[in-house]
């Protein structure tokens, strides 16, 4: 149920208890004034009480239905115009045109303009009126009321409509405006939480198939090599699938999937260099400094996929035979880069085929508040750069 349904809900909720006090209002009215009731004591009773049992009915009905337009629009149609037949009689039956229900009007003219706006309550304004002008100047009635009486009634009566008209079609606007606030914000946040779920499949089982995928390559190409290298190989992707298993499930039932463990970020990018020179015979050199790096945790996981997805596009696309990881922390920042002797790319083609995983490190860097920097021609290799500040 968003916002505007639920004040819907509300907003009947609270016109059903207004309705059920004016009711109690108009029986104990009676009972301290029993002189009020000069014409019809019966008809006057059985209104009464049965507005009260009419009033306890759609409190009830509203305080336990479930709101959607259709059952709003109808439910708001029928109480509109019973209330004004209810008043009607109440009127009709309590005397002379002294009485005192005529402000009962009031009730049927507000709601409807609550409900409809001003075109609504002034239509009610005016079926009140006519249904008030048939008791007060036919037949039925015993004293014609004075024209001008008539008037001036007819007047409070028609104003209420306009103001409370006024005032709900203002109240509906804003409720609009909210309404399209809400949903922008809805909007907003599926679409950051898409963008996460792609991060995470990315940067994590997918590069993980990926990996698998390289290894097994290399794994072919050194079938000569001897039977033991390549069942240590084999032995490492099986732990590598067993290990994307169980993220995978993790994943899938909503608890956090964490592959590096805080305080290893030199050692684990290590292993994976490590990969890179004996299985795919790409050299590469870390630099970092200092020795051991104190980052934060959600820095230091960022930063790992950020260089990750750069040495994978390295060893994919560059045909890269040397690669340069150099990181260096001060107080304030984490300044890094990735540097490649790969084919390398021009700058259009980035802006009209960027990949996946670029997004993905460019989303990771500015969440932490950083900015990245991609540096490429073609035939003079590639240089990603960053810049991540840190917490003080």
């Amino acid at each position: 149920m968003n916002p505007q349904e639920q004040w819907l809900q509300q907003k009947e909720r609270i016109l059903a208890w207004v309705r059920l006090g004016f009711s109690l209002a108009a029986i104990l009215v009676i009972q301290l004034n029993p002189e009020r009731v000069a014409r019809f004591p019966v008809l006057s009773h059985v209104s009464l009480i049965s507005f009260f049992l009419y009033s306890a009915l759609i409190l009830i009905f509203v305080g336990r239905m479930t709101v959607r337009g259709p059952e709003v629009s109808r439910l708001a149609l029928i109480t509109t115009s019973l209330d004004l037949l209810w008043v009607s009689v109440i009127v009709y039956s309590t005397g002379p045109s002294p009485t005192p229900f005529f402000v009962y009007y009031f009730f049927p003219v507000v709601t409807a303009s609550f409900r409809y706006g001003i075109r609504g309550g002034l239509l009610a304004a005016l079926v009140g009126l006519g249904l008030y002008a048939i008791i007060r100047f036919s037949r039925l009635s015993e004293n014609v009321m004075a024209l001008d009486i008539f008037i001036i009634r007819a007047i409070y009566l028609i104003v209420l409509a306009y103001i409370f008209g006024l005032l709900s079609e203002f109240e509906q606007r804003q409720s609009q405006k909210l309404v399209a606030l809400y949903k922008t914000a809805a909007d907003a946040a599926a679409l950051e939480e898409r963008r996460r779920i792609t991060r995470e499949l990315h940067d994590r089982l997918l590069q993980m198939l990926a990996t698998l995928t390289l290894r097994l390559e290399a794994c072919r190409r050194n079938l000569g090599a001897g039977a033991e290298e390549t069942t240590r190989e084999l032995r490492s992707m099986e732990e590598m699938t067993a290990h994307s298993i169980v993220e995978i499930r993790r994943f899938l039932s909503g608890k956090e999937v964490c592959s590096l463990a805080p305080g290893t970020l030199i050692e684990t990018l290590k292993e994976d260099m490590k990969f890179l020179r004996d299985g795919l015979g790409i050299r590469v050199i870390l630099e970092n400094d200092p020795e051991e790096l104190n980052l934060p945790p959600e820095t230091e996981r960022e930063l790992y996929y950020v260089v990750r997805e750069a040495l994978m596009n390295v060893a994919k696309h560059s045909h890269a035979s040397k690669a340069l990881v150099w990181l260096r922390a001060t107080g304030q920042q984490i300044r890094g880069s990735v540097e490649d002797d790969g084919i390398g790319f021009e700058a259009a083609d980035r802006v009209t085929s960027e990949t996946l995983g670029l997004r993905s490190m460019e989303e990771r860097i500015s969440n932490l508040g950083g900015q990245l920097d991609v540096e490429s021609s073609s035939g003079k290799g590639t240089r990603l750069s960053f810049a991540i500040p840190l917490g003080a």
